[in-house]
């Protein structure tokens, strides 16, 4: 006897397969994403009508296909240009960051070239133009609709015929041909779907607002990520004015771009030269404080590094930090001790940044050994000094990228002297650079008075 197909389940999140059913995902830990998958089949496609015949490539316009400026610049920078037609984007973010402000300012914006639609499943109308009209984002081409059916969407679309369609948010749609919760992995998958169909098929750009989980990941089937054109991520600590817009996926533009916004009462307002938000302005060099220069994305950024280091009666010191990554933190203090004989091992250390700014990148290593050190011998830096270079464990200074693009904007901002890595002592009018091959080295060059002292 023929032995029966066996049914497979399949996960919905990363695609992990099993012949018994689980309801946790051995691969990406997913609660409840694990579905029927059938059996395989070996079943014979059969032609059928095509929806537009195979041309040559040379022969396909592309006039419809170009990006149209939002107005808003700093989105245009990270989108490439702008919003393409039929090209899909999902702007994800934590709750309260500014998602649907952003997105009401550009509604507006590209109102005054065509329709846009609106379409809210978590605030009333009403509540969305009390919001426009603070924002001063009221304008006679933007359609508000108060919708949680995919249905009903589709039938907004047809009257409205938007050239934007802006949906907040993708977890609150629902689809009437399949069940499960808003917001399930099923509901979320063929809203996407049906959203996406709708796109491409009518030449409408589209915005789809999704939620994150606790970790900061986009909530909803990682197939939604796979599916759109453009994934962007919305940045920014909700104690600060600062937001970050980053492209996580691009299919029309780079993917290293940021967009800097300072969010006010009156609205959200694009940063084209940030870096003044990151530095304290002083009239004296205080202890503990450095300057560095960081890339997000391709754009250098001047920030400034503070630490303090006081001494401590507890058994384990302190390690605070904000801004700034906490083992690397810890990595460069132990390098201080061990390489550099900077003693702070039985001392509270707090490191943080100014403005609110998120430092990851490596390059921010050396500019923190020099802070911390600072704070230990109670003495400043000289002023206009930057301070550029990744640490590694044996205590020598790495070399970073795009060290003149870094120097370049340094030298902008007045900034006169630089600390480099050895052999990135790239040559830029108007600032000198010292170069160095370890952390020891670096100090000796941070601190002069202190070596002609000893």
């Amino acid at each position: 006897m023929a032995k029966a197909a066996k049914t497979t389940f399949r996960c919905a999140e990363c695609g992990w397969t099993t012949f018994k059913w689980v309801g946790r995902c051995g691969e990406c830990q997913a609660w409840g994403t694990v579905e029927e998958a059938g059996a395989p089949t070996s079943t014979v496609i059969a032609p059928a009508r095509v929806t537009a015949p195979a041309q040559p490539i040379t022969d396909i316009s592309v006039e419809a296909a170009h990006a149209t400026p939002t107005g808003l610049d700093e989105l245009d920078r990270v989108l490439g240009g702008g919003v393409v037609p039929g090209g899909v984007m999902l702007l994800a973010g934590e709750p309260g960051v500014g998602k649907s402000t952003l997105l009401l300012e550009v509604a507006a914006l590209c109102a005054e070239a065509g329709p846009v639609l609106y379409v809210t499943g978590e605030e009333s109308t009403g509540q969305v133009r009390l919001r426009a009209e603070r924002l001063g984002a009221l304008s006679p081409k933007l359609y508000l609709a108060a919708e949680t059916s995919v249905a009903a969407l589709v039938s907004h679309v047809d009257a409205v015929a938007p050239s934007l369609l802006i949906v907040d948010s993708v977890q609150t749609m629902v689809s009437p041909d399949v069940s499960g919760v808003p917001g399930g992995v099923t509901q979320v998958r063929e809203v996407a779907g049906a959203l996406i169909r709708l796109a491409k098929e009518r030449g409408i750009a589209t915005v789809l607002v999704g939620h994150v989980t606790k970790d900061g990941s986009i909530a909803g089937p990682r197939l939604l990520e796979h599916l759109v054109d453009v994934v962007l991520q919305f940045e920014g600590d909700r104690h600060s004015q600062l937001r970050m817009l980053r492209a996580v996926k691009n299919r029309y533009g780079p993917t290293d771009e940021i967009g800097c916004f300072e969010l006010t009462d009156s609205g959200i307002i694009g940063l084209p030269d940030p870096s003044g938000l990151f530095l304290t302005r002083r009239n004296e060099p205080v202890p503990g404080t450095c300057v560095t220069v960081t890339l997000e994305g391709r754009r250098p950024l001047i920030a400034e590094v503070q630490a303090l280091v006081a001494s401590s009666n507890l058994p384990q010191p302190r390690r605070a930090t904000s801004g700034l990554d906490t083992a690397r933190v810890n990595m460069v203090m132990a390098v201080l001790e061990r390489r550099a004989r900077v003693r702070i091992a039985n001392a509270d250390v707090y490191a943080s940044t100014v403005g609110g700014v998120r430092l990851g990148e490596p390059s921010v290593d050396l500019a923190l050994a020099l802070a911390v050190a600072g704070s230990v011998r109670d003495e400043p830096l000289p002023r206009g000094l930057v301070a550029i270079g990744e640490v590694g464990l044996a205590g020598d200074v790495r070399a970073v990228s795009a060290v003149q693009r870094r120097l370049a904007e340094a030298q902008r901002l007045g900034f006169t002297r630089a600390i480099v890595p050895r052999h990135s002592e790239e040559p830029v009018e108007g600032i000198e650079t010292v170069g160095v091959d370890d952390v020891a080295a670096a100090l000796r060059a941070a601190f002069p008075a202190r070596q002609r002292a000893e």
